[in-house]
């Protein structure tokens, strides 16, 4: 005899209202959920050494950043993060709890290549999934995140690839909301190559189809997760480069072909563009008025670099990234509403 489990009511409630307060009017979500390896290259840039402390020294600085809350709605952490504390003995996620910022974790483990394809990626990290979600919600994880990637390139994507992904992405997605998690899915469409706008457009309805047919079949409830896609341009090395208003145009005409009105929010992944040209993007897209779902970000580098670059390391520069890191956020939070300008750069 087959049971099915079911999330109740009471869960399902839970998660609509933490996916909505994630996607608040002005708000944001700062991914601080860097690997050792990844965040290793980030320090290698302003030449300080990757250690435990410098880490944890380097995320309380990014938690503590007074105002932070006005701007950012949740933090994505990563497992050693999420274990951490402030120098007075304050766990990272109540840290954020108490400033009203919701604690998330990233939960993949990594991509492997899938065999017979030209180089193309699956992630890896559903095995024990269940167990470890378990344990992030005891220390205060309220949602979670897992990234796919998808390479536009000589016959890519392939079909191969498209099913893989959106599988585990809503295999994944299942397992966070039967543990009481938001998921948030990530299907990356990488910026690299020198493919044109009409070609990303193409890709990202194919994978969004996809993604939200397995999201579908697999039972997820739409309500209570949240879409980190990437914008829709072309390739960074594309000689035909576009206006941002061309790039709001081309996303949210996929977006309305390929994503249910039921899913709260879309926050957009930077995705190797610039900090600025991030924002203005974003800006662009929420200049469109009447459309069924929040857009708002999700940002890494994109709210981190220049800040990092303002700490460079020392201690005596904390306060000055902390204002680096909130005017980074000001600004994505203006372009929430459409009311970015360049002059607000200079405030």
């Amino acid at each position: 005899m087959t049971t099915t489990i079911q999330v109740n009511d009471t869960i399902l409630k839970e998660l609509e209202e933490t996916a909505r307060a994630m996607v608040a009017p002005g708000k944001g979500i700062l991914a601080a959920d860097e690997s050792n390896p990844t965040i290793k290259k980030r320090f290698d840039t302003i030449n300080v050494e990757s250690t435990e402390e410098n880490r944890r020294f380097y995320r309380e600085m990014l938690f503590t950043t007074h105002g932070l809350e006005d701007h950012i709605s949740g933090v994505i952490l990563f497992d050693e993060t999420l274990r951490q504390s402030a120098v007075n003995g304050t766990p990272f996620s109540k840290i954020l709890s108490d400033k009203g910022i919701i604690p998330g974790i990233k939960v993949d483990k990594g991509l492997t290549t899938i065999p017979n394809t030209l180089g193309e990626k699956v992630t890896q990290g559903l095995d024990g999934l269940s167990e470890r979600l378990e344990e992030y919600r005891e220390l205060g994880a309220r949602f979670a995140k897992w990234r796919a990637v998808i390479q536009i390139g000589n016959h890519q994507p392939s079909q191969l690839s498209l099913a893989l992904n959106a599988h585990s992405l809503a295999r994944y997605a299942a397992i966070c909301q039967s543990k009481g998690l938001v998921p948030i899915i990530e299907p990356e469409i990488l910026i690299n190559g020198n493919h044109t706008l009409d070609r990303c457009e193409r890709v990202a309805q194919w994978t969004l189809d996809r993604v939200f047919e397995e999201l579908t079949l697999q039972r997820v409830f739409l309500e209570g997760m949240i879409l980190k896609p990437s914008m829709v341009t072309p390739g960074d090395i594309c000689p035909e480069q576009v206006a941002p208003k061309i790039v709001a145009q081309s996303s949210i005409k996929i977006f309305k072909r390929s994503v249910p009105a039921a899913v709260p929010g879309i926050a957009f992944l930077s995705g190797g563009q610039s900090s600025t040209l991030a924002t203005i993007h974003l800006n662009a897209m929420n200049k469109n008025k009447h459309l069924p779902w929040e857009l708002s970000f999700s940002y890494g580098r994109a709210l981190q670099e220049d800040c990092l670059a303002a700490w460079k390391g020392e201690k005596a520069n904390k306060g000055l990234a902390q204002k680096v890191l909130f005017h980074r956020a000001k600004c994505n939070g203006a372009a929430r509403f459409g009311k970015y300008f360049s002059e607000i750069e200079n405030q």
